[in-house]
């Protein structure tokens, strides 16, 4: 009989799954890290800095404060066990994955092939790109820009030759081999990835059966559509397949969760033999909007009641939770969404708005207060102020004023609106 699960115990597998059980540690090394990165698969990239950027806070979410030069030593070091691609989004991979995106790679390389396309229209671009890095070693695009053949015609074009690196890396023949500040270096793949990783050979069906595994350990408890969109799969035949294959090899387990419908029936899931159903979750986190928790808003709005949508496309005045809101867990609840800035000139975490969900309780307030405090010490800061915009603002106000120290009061631009 397939097994019934109540939203509940959904919501406490799926968090267990991403690691959110586990006490955090006394103090973060590598080892955490890679172990946190076992359960994530991978860790989404962002360019947005408003509090921190994105790919920094899963790893707070889950093991509490950290040096941030942590993450770019163990990510970003010429000895690195990772490397980027586009696993969801852009994101960082064990370098040893390399092999199971190589059928991306070959689909990326048939969409942009055929005699009109751009890459045939564009071949001597592509061609000197390459002979570039192979003759000059990892670079900057501004490294390209700067030495680029000023010579006349129409071949030459400063974003062709941006296309050309983002269709290289795309293609698998060119690879991220770290980054100065933000911005990518790149390099040939045989330069960044280990000969023995790029001579492994993956058959499409075997890579997509082992990338759904996993997406199934990350998740816990899935519907085919999480499974396909935790690694962005949009072969569904495919996925379809393995995960018959999987649930043949007793790996993953059918279930029906409560309240997991679509029409007025129910969705199939599936459950990984592995997952864990913990009594309770104890924990309490802010959330990046590309935290896997949340990161497919499908999966967030049916396993958490959270219809997200980040607002920073959205015109300012038209704003309902403000630029850049971060869902907050506590228990097995996100209970809130909270609108974070570092102001660093004035050693400020400014939560610029905060708002209840409707799963929030009695109590809440305080564990949010907790956790901000401690993103304030994270990042350095040294005061946290609190807008009146939001209706959690002035629970969360008094609840940071009881843990001690000055709360600090500013204004939003709108609540001056009202």
């Amino acid at each position: 009989m397939t097994e019934t699960l109540s939203a509940t115990q959904a919501r406490r597998i799926a968090l267990a799954a991403q690691g959110f059980t586990r006490a955090r540690p006394t103090a973060v090394s590598a080892r955490h890290v890679h172990r946190a990165m076992e359960r994530l698969g991978v860790l989404q990239i962002d360019s947005v800095n408003v509090f921190a950027r994105s790919h920094y806070m899963p790893l707070f979410s889950r093991l509490g404060a950290y040096d941030p030069s942590l993450l770019d030593r163990v990510f970003l070091s010429r000895a690195t066990h990772y490397v980027e691609y586009l696993a969801h989004e852009a994101t960082f991979i064990p370098i040893e994955d390399w092999p199971l995106w190589q059928f991306r790679m070959d689909d990326f390389r048939r969409r942009w092939s055929g005699a009109d396309s751009w890459t045939s229209q564009n071949a001597r671009t592509l061609a000197w790109v390459q002979d570039e890095l192979r003759t000059r070693g990892p670079l900057r695009p501004v490294d390209l820009r700067d030495d680029a053949p000023r010579e006349r015609g129409t071949w030459w074009d400063w974003d062709d030759v941006k296309l050309a690196l983002e269709h290289l890396w795309r293609t698998g023949d060119v690879a991220i081999s770290g980054r100065k500040g933000f911005e990518r270096t790149y390099a040939l793949a045989e330069h960044v990835i280990p000969a023995d990783v790029r001579a492994q050979t993956i058959p499409r069906s075997e890579a997509i059966r082992e990338l759904v595994r996993r997406a199934a350990r990350s998740s816990g408890v899935a519907t085919q559509s999480d499974l396909a969109d935790y690694y962005r799969i949009r072969d569904r035949a495919a996925v379809s397949q393995a995960i018959v294959d999987l649930s043949d090899d007793g790996e993953l387990v059918p279930v029906q969760v409560r309240g997991w419908e679509r029409a007025g029936r129910p969705l199939p899931a599936w459950r990984h033999r592995d997952s864990v159903l913990p009594r309770t979750v104890g924990t309490a986190a802010l959330l990046t909007p590309f935290d896997p928790v949340v990161w497919f808003r499908d999966r967030a709005l049916r396993t958490f009641d959270l219809d997200y949508r980040i607002e920073i496309y959205v015109p300012a005045e038209k704003r309902r939770y403000g630029y850049y809101s971060l869902p907050v867990v506590v228990g097995d609840r996100i209970v809130a969404r909270v609108d974070l800035k570092a102001d660093r000139s004035s050693s400020t975490l400014q939560v610029q708005s905060v708002w209840w969900e409707p799963q929030a309780r009695p109590g809440d307030a305080e564990p949010i207060a907790r956790e901000l405090a401690l993103a304030a010490a994270w990042q350095g800061l040294e005061h946290v102020s609190v807008s009146g915009w939001g209706d959690a603002s002035d629970a969360i106000h008094d609840a940071l004023h009881t843990l001690g120290g000055v709360v600090r009061r500013h204004v939003h631009a709108r609540e001056v609106v009202r």
